[in-house]
């Protein structure tokens, strides 16, 4: 018999895809690309691996050179970066899996060791602190983006979402999480701007609703999805004030039809007395599509989510890492590999 039943039931994503199960393979960075930040064969072996997950969200994937922070990072700008990124694509479709493509640009969690360049925000605000994994680095000032450099962004991610597509992916999700570029629009801790893109919730959600408009448009809105991370304060100060934005964002984003909304907490179990209870809860609340839940999900607790209706898909992370063969060993109540920080720097 099927252990926990309810995530192996299929799917209906929309009229374009149907999932085999509600188990989602949550982005997980783990710096792996080769010269000229390509995809390799290694990584089209390791997400293959896996593509008996309903869904694969890939790591974060840089839209253009200015957007990286951490080393070893895959992007999506370079007709190198997109050939690399067929080889993963056709390795999880050979297996009978689907994939969307993560678009990411950190903003001022970018470094000019990596870009040459004074790193881009929404205001020009520090994050005190030094670079994971290059503890030597500290993090730089940026400088405060220019409403024409904000329009050439929102092109780009339109651009990177494109060859996403090109390269065999069956969708995108935008990155609008965890204290990256996208979020520090929606955040008042970073964003001090005060023109049509700071102050207000209209203004500071306008940002990340161009860059869905745009990549929707380019490549629809069934294959766009976007990860956002209200209450989950990485890389950045709280501020009650925020909740404002995200309620403004979300009621935007509940008309446009998108592919789902990825919550992107680490820890679901905490209640925020500004959301009123779990991040989960707050945007089932403002949100009636296609949630994806993340957070510390076991298999019990996920099963139980979507017995809930809080989320319609579970998005599991670090045990993926350790257990390549994630989504048989639940089916089959088999014991998992215990996750250790060391399987960062393995490929299994």
């Amino acid at each position: 018999m099927t252990a926990y039943p309810s995530l192996f039931e299929p799917y209906r994503l929309n009229d374009r895809l149907t999932l085999a199960n509600r188990i989602v393979m949550a982005p997980l960075t783990r710096s792996m690309a080769g010269p000229g930040l390509v995809p390799t064969r290694a990584m089209a072996d390791y997400y293959g691996r896996r593509a008996d997950a309903g869904l694969i969200v890939s790591e974060a994937t840089i839209i253009r050179p200015d957007g990286q922070g951490y080393p070893d990072t895959p992007g999506i700008y370079s007709q190198a970066q997109i050939d690399g990124w067929k080889q993963v694509t056709a390795a999880v479709h050979r297996n009978g899996g689907k994939i969307f493509l993560q678009l990411w640009h950190v903003g001022r969690l970018a470094h000019s060791h990596f870009t040459g360049e004074q790193p881009v925000a929404p205001s020009a605000v520090a994050f005190e602190g030094t670079l994971p994994r290059m503890r030597e680095l500290s993090y730089e000032l940026p400088r405060e983006l220019s409403r024409e450099e904000i329009a050439r962004l929102v092109a780009d991610y339109a651009r990177a979402a494109e060859n996403a597509i090109a390269a065999g992916f069956d969708g995108v999700e935008i990155h609008g999480a965890n204290g990256y570029l996208i979020d520090q629009f929606l955040h008042h801790d970073t964003n001090h701007r005060a023109d049509d893109y700071g102050r207000t919730p209209e203004n500071m959600s306008r940002f990340a609703l161009e860059v869905v408009d745009a990549v929707a448009a380019r490549v629809g809105a069934d294959r766009t999805a976007i990860r956002l991370t209200p209450g989950a304060y990485v890389h950045m100060q709280a501020d009650a004030r925020d909740r404002a934005v995200f309620d403004h964002l979300l009621g935007e984003l509940e008309g446009r039809r998108l592919a789902y909304l990825h919550l992107g907490i680490f820890d679901d179990s905490l209640s925020f007395d500004f959301l009123g209870g779990r991040a989960s809860e707050y945007l089932r609340r403002h949100y009636g599509g296609t949630l994806i839940g993340v957070g510390g999900l076991t298999p019990q607790s996920a099963s139980e989510g979507l017995a809930q209706g809080r989320f319609e898909l579970a998005a599991i992370g670090r045990p993926f890492i350790a257990n390549p063969d994630y989504v048989r060993r639940v089916q089959q109540a088999e014991p998992l590999v215990e996750y250790h920080q060391d399987m960062l720097a393995e490929l299994v």
